[in-house]
């Protein structure tokens, strides 16, 4: 009962809908930055094969380290706004999509790519017509990763330096003891955690459905 007078309170004064919409953008723009910025990186890895040796143990170091160690640097270069949020979604999502990407292109039946190469399909057919549509499941499992990651990513931030968001607020209730307000940010961020995974469910089933085979 008391969550919820507090629920009606912040909503009434209209800080709630603020750090609700704060959050959500923060954490959609680092999951989409991330998720599509990581598979293309991940297909140029098996598109040009010499890069995935180059890189990929690059990626991998980044991807083991803990980003909440990263927060603090990256608040200090790109200040205490929204752009420090969404670089720390991205940095925890885009390592995930990346692997994902080149795994699913390079898990792929050999046999199938040595036969569009026999029927004289160059490297750009093959990966329009075999790669990128057979690698799409891996893709969409890594969505489902990263959609949760980018929202821890973002509250991390908030929780660090902010001005606003719902990681703002529970930081700051935590500090006063306002249980209540603590307890309203944590099912909210449940709430919306709910609402992205739901978000990728629905694409995922348009992805499966618009396979070829």
């Amino acid at each position: 009962m008391l969550i919820w007078q507090s629920a009606r309170s912040m909503w009434s004064a209209g800080s709630l809908q603020t750090d609700i919409q704060i959050t959500a953008i923060e954490t959609l723009s680092g999951f989409v930055l991330g998720t599509v910025g990581g598979t293309i990186i991940g297909y140029s890895f098996w598109y040009w094969t010499g890069t995935s040796k180059v890189f990929q143990p690059f990626a991998v170091v980044f991807n083991g380290i803990p980003k909440i160690a990263l927060a603090p640097l990256i608040i200090i270069w790109f200040g205490t706004g929204i752009q420090s949020k969404i670089l720390l979604a991205f940095a925890s999502t885009v390592v995930v999509a990346l692997l994902a990407a080149y795994q699913g292109a390079m898990e792929l039946d050999r046999d199938f790519e040595r036969l569009l190469w026999a029927f004289g399909a160059n490297r750009r057919q093959v990966f329009l017509h075999l790669i990128l549509p057979g690698s799409m499941p891996w893709v969409v499992n890594a969505m489902r990763i990263n959609v949760g990651l980018a929202l821890v990513g973002a509250v991390i931030g908030e929780f660090i330096a902010s001005q606003a968001g719902l990681g703002h607020a529970v930081f700051v209730a935590g500090n006063l003891f306002e249980l209540n307000v603590v307890w309203v940010g944590v099912l909210v961020l449940s709430l919306m955690a709910l609402v992205l995974y739901g978000g990728v469910a629905v694409v995922e089933r348009l992805v499966i459905r618009g396979r070829p085979w």
